[in-house]
C-alpha cells in the first residue's frame, strides 16, 4: 500500500523532477519493519518517528553550545563578567531570533562573542524544523514520512516531493537577501564610520544578518541609524522580507517569474500579504495619530523626519528590536498596541514570531462566517479547510494562556506594571526584540521565564505538541452532536 501511495516509477521522473527515490517502496518497508518490531528500533529511527523532539533536541543541543561560548572569557571584554544566566538568556534570545539583550552588545562581548550571536541568530533564522529536516537528510541520506511532512508543514508546501528542493531554496534566498543588504548597506555605514572600511565591513555583515532574521543584536549600540536613511532603509526592507516567510517569498518570486499578475498568488501569500500591509498601516497610523507629540519618538523634527520614525516604528515593532531608545517613552496605550502587534508577529514559517498573521486572518474569517450566519469560512473564493481552522484557534487560544501567565509572573517576580509585564511577554514570545526593562541582569528569574516564551515563540505550539505526541489516526467513532449554549 505504500508502494501505491508514495512510490514514483521512473516514467514517472520527469513530474516528479527526480524526487521519486524520497518515497522507495524499500524504505516503507523497512520503516514498517521497525514499526513491527520495537527491539530493532535504531535510535535515528526514534527521533525521525517523534520529528518535534528531533527539532527540540537540536534547539537544545544549540542553546547548549551558544550558552557555553558565550560563557567563556574570549566572549567578554576585558573588565566584565558574564553570568551564566546573562549568557544563557543571550543565546536563547539569539538562536530564537527574537534579540532582547540586557548587555550593552559593544560594551560587553568581544569580536568572538559578536560572532557567536552572528552564527546564533544565523542558525535560529533559518528555522529550527528547517536544518532538523536538513540534518535528517544528511544523517540518512532521506527523510522520514512525518519528518517530510512536519517540514512541509514548517516550509509552507503541500507537496512532500518538493521539499529538498524548497530546502535548497530557503538558504538560497537567506543567502541572497542577506548579500544584498550588506552591498546595500556599505556606502551609508562607511559614510557614517567616516571611511574606516575595516568597521563598515563588520557593521554591514553584522546589520545584514540580524535584519533578514529580525534579530535586534546592534554591533555599536547606535540602532537603526533612523536619521540616516541610507542605513535605515536596507535594514528595514531586509526586515519586512524576513516577515513574510519563505513560502510567501518562493510564491511570489515564481509568479514573477511566470509574468503573472498578483491575482495568481496562492491563497496563503494573498492574505499573507493583505494582513502584513494592513498591520503595517494601522501601526503607522497609530504613531503618527497618538505620539505625534512625543519628542523622545520624533524629536521635534519636521514632517519628512516624522514620516520616517513612524515608519520605522511601524514596521520593526512587529519582530525587529532596532534603536530601543524610544520604546520606553511612549505612551501606555502605545505599550498595549505594540503588545497585540508583537503578539500577533509575522508570517507563517518567517524569522518571526508570534501567533501569525495568517492565524489572526484565520480567526477573523471565522468570526465573519459565524457573525453572517454561515458554515463555510472563505476567503478569495477558496473554502479553508476545517483543520486549519481548529490549528488556529487552538494555536490562540494557548498563546493567549502563555502570555498571561508569563506576565502574571513576571508582574510577581519584578514588581511591575501589567502593561509593561505584558510588553516584555509579548516582545519575547513575537521575537519583537523590545523591552521596557522588565527584563534585568541582576534577576535571573525574570530572563528564565522570558527565555521559556522565547523557545515557545520560536519553535511554536505545533511543535511542542508534536513532541508530546504523535498525530494519530483519523477519528473512526463520531459521537452524535450536544448543543451546548455560547456567547
Amino acid at each position: 500500500m505504500a508502494n501505491l501511495l508514495f512510490d514514483e516509477s521512473a516514467s514517472n521522473s520527469e513530474t516528479s523532477k527526480g524526487f521519486g527515490w524520497w518515497f522507495s517502496g524499500d524504505t516503507f518497508e523497512r520503516n514498517a519493519y521497525e514499526e513491527r518490531n520495537p527491539h530493532s528500533r535504531s535510535l535515528s529511527y526514534r527521533l525521525n518517528s517523534h520529528p518535534g523532539r528531533l527539532t527540540i533536541i537540536y534547539f537544545l543541543a544549540l542553546i547548549t553550545v551558544s550558552t557555553s561560548l558565550l560563557c567563556l572569557p574570549i566572549a567578554t571584554q576585558p573588565g566584565k563578567k558574564t553570568s551564566f544566566s546573562t549568557a544563557f538568556f543571550t543565546a536563547v534570545s539569539a538562536l530564537s531570533t527574537c534579540g532582547i539583550s540586557v548587555v550593552n552588545t559593544t560594551d560587553h562581548w568581544t569580536i568572538f562573542g559578536q560572532v557567536v550571536l552572528i552564527f546564533s541568530v544565523q542558525m535560529g533564522g533559518l528555522g529550527v524544523m528547517t536544518f532538523a529536516s536538513l540534518i535528517a537528510l544528511a544523517v540518512n541520506h532521506h527523510l522520514k514520512a512525518m519528518q517530510r511532512l512536519l517540514a512541509a508543514n514548517e516550509l509552507g508546501t503541500n507537496k512532500l516531493s518538493e521539499i529538498r528542493g524548497v530546502l535548497q531554496v530557503v538558504l538560497m534566498t537567506t543567502l541572497v537577501i542577506e548579500v544584498v543588504t550588506f552591498f546595500a548597506l556599505f556606502p551609508g555605514l562607511l559614510s557614517v564610520n567616516k571611511g574606516n572600511v575595516g568597521r563598515t565591513l563588520w557593521e554591514s555583515l553584522f546589520f545584514a544578518v540580524m535584519s533578514y532574521n529580525n534579530a535586534g543584536f546592534t554591533p555599536d549600540g547606535a540602532g537603526l541609524y533612523v536619521n540616516n536613511w541610507a542605513v535605515g532603509l536596507p535594514i528595514m526592507m531586509s526586515a519586512f522580507c524576513g516577515t513574510l516567510g519563505f513560502p510567501v517569498l518562493l510564491n511570489i518570486f515564481r509568479t514573477a517569474r511566470m509574468h503573472k499578475s498578483p491575482k495568481h498568488w496562492s491563497l496563503h501569500t494573498k492574505i499573507t500579504m493583505i494582513m502584513t500591509f494592513a498591520i503595517v498601516f494601522m501601526s503607522l497610523i497609530w504613531f503618527l495619530a497618538v505620539e505625534w507629540d512625543n519628542p523622545v519618538l520624533f524629536k521635534d523634527g519636521d514632517v519628512d523626519t516624522r514620516m520616517r520614525r513612524a515608519m520605522v516604528a511601524a514596521v520593526m515593532p512587529r519582530s525587529s528590536g532596532f534603536d530601543l531608545s524610544w520604546v520606553p517613552g511612549v505612551k501606555e496605550c502605545t505599550k498595549v498596541f505594540m503588545s497585540i502587534v508583537m503578539f500577533i508577529g509575522g508570517g507563517s514559517t518567517s524569522t518571526a514570531g508570534g501567533i501569525r498573521v495568517t492565524t489572526l486572518a484565520v480567526i477573523l474569517l471565522v468570526c465573519k462566517a459565524a457573525f453572517t450566519g454561515h458554515t463555510d469560512v472563505n476567503a478569495f473564493h477558496k473554502r479553508v479547510p476545517q483543520h486549519v481552522i481548529m490549528t488556529a484557534i487552538s494555536i490562540t487560544a494557548s498563546c493567549v494562556a502563555l502570555v498571561f501567565i508569563a506576565s502574571v509572573a513576571l508582574m510577581l517576580i519584578t514588581d511591575s506594571s501589567l502593561s509593561h509585564a505584558m510588553f516584555d511577554t509579548c516582545s519575547a514570545f513575537g521575537l519583537g526584540g523590545y523591552t521596557v526593562g522588565v527584563a534585568q541582569e541582576n534577576n535571573p528569574a525574570s530572563l528564565y521565564v522570558l527565555a521559556a516564551a522565547m523557545v515557545v515563540g520560536r519553535l511554536g505550539p505545533m511543535t511542542l505538541a508534536y513532541a508530546v505526541s504523535r498525530p494519530k489516526e483519523l477519528d473512526v467513532v463520531r459521537y452524535p452532536e450536544g448543543q451546548i449554549v455560547v456567547g
